[in-house]
């Protein structure tokens, strides 16, 4: 590392321990509504987190866990401090040529759960910042922060340790992906989805004791919690219910830009997947579309989906 690289990274370590911004308090506390419209989004159908007749060990509603950012982010339009640590940080980024940024790591603690009521209160800082590393996206500097959660008493309710890529992009002709698709993890929870695949048909898990479904697959019922399930094979019919445009960073086995969608299927559940055989402006919400199965290479198929020849 030469003399000037090395007053460069002890200069950006200079914010480590600083706060990213003042404390910021939620805007409303923990309430019921929040709650449901959160449910809702993300399709979560425990009764303890919206059905105050539900008999549990919490005694009452509580918020899910996963909730615990969703309280206290800023309001549309509401632009970070310019003077707090991370902006000070990242506008030396910028300036030694740093200017993309991507997310690579978040993890969370819950001490305990939120109850309507509660109001919290985050404080942020820089917990580190990395020499220079060498990514696929190219050069940069991995960026740590740490966000504390505390209740209206002062009390801590929840941590989160988050990461990010500061990095100088490759230009676009050198970083055109070569290879094949990446293979999704799979393993014995979600073996019977891809084993239905191979074999042309998209299989839906059901709970053998209360016959909701759901996917993605999982081990147990989050209506009734019983461990017993089996499958029912789906159309394949859906419509869009939700969809980006990827255009950067490349990524292996895809040629930008690709629609990414949630595709609501006709039996009730949503899966992610993506839409081919149109234009990325062809694709709306509400576009009806019907599976495809496609053949990666010799060991994985994957379902797509296409417009429907009545859209």
């Amino acid at each position: 590392m030469s003399v000037a690289e090395q007053t460069f990274i002890e200069r950006l370590r200079g914010y480590v321990g600083r706060e990213i911004e003042s404390p910021r308090t939620a805007p409303w506390p923990v309430n019921e509504a929040m709650i449901q419209h959160w449910c809702d989004a993300v399709g979560d159908t425990n009764p303890v987190y919206t059905d105050p007749s539900f008999e549990s060990v919490h005694d009452g509603i509580v918020a899910p866990p996963t909730m615990l950012q969703a309280w206290t982010m800023r309001r549309l339009g509401v632009k970070p401090e310019e003077t707090g640590g991370q902006s000070l940080l990242f506008a030396e980024l910028d300036d030694a040529g740093f200017t993309s940024v991507i997310a690579t790591n978040c993890d969370q603690e819950y001490v305990r759960y939120l109850r309507p009521g509660d109001l919290v209160t985050v404080t942020a800082s820089i917990a580190g910042v990395s020499n220079e590393k060498q990514t696929g996206l190219g050069a940069g500097h991995f960026v740590d922060t740490e966000s504390v959660w505390r209740d209206q008493n002062g009390e801590i309710v929840g941590m989160m340790r988050f990461r990010m890529l500061k990095f100088r992009p490759a230009s676009r002709a050198a970083a055109t992906p070569v290879g094949v698709r990446a293979h999704p993890s799979m393993n014995d929870d979600t073996k019977f989805f891809w084993d239905g695949v191979a074999q042309g048909k998209l299989l839906i898990q059901r709970c053998s004791s209360c016959g909701s479904l759901r996917h993605p697959p999982r081990p147990m019922c989050g209506a009734c919690r019983s461990l017993d399930w089996d499958t029912v094979t789906s159309s394949g019919r859906g419509e869009v219910y939700s969809f980006v445009v990827h255009h950067y960073p490349p990524i292996p086995g895809f040629e930008t830009p690709y629609v990414v969608a949630l595709i609501a299927l006709e039996e009730g559940v949503r899966i992610v997947s993506n839409v081919i055989g149109v234009e990325p402006s062809g694709v709306a919400i509400g576009l009806p579309v019907q599976v495809s199965f496609q053949a990666v290479d010799d060991s994985l198929t994957v379902p797509l989906f296409r417009p429907t020849e009545a859209s």
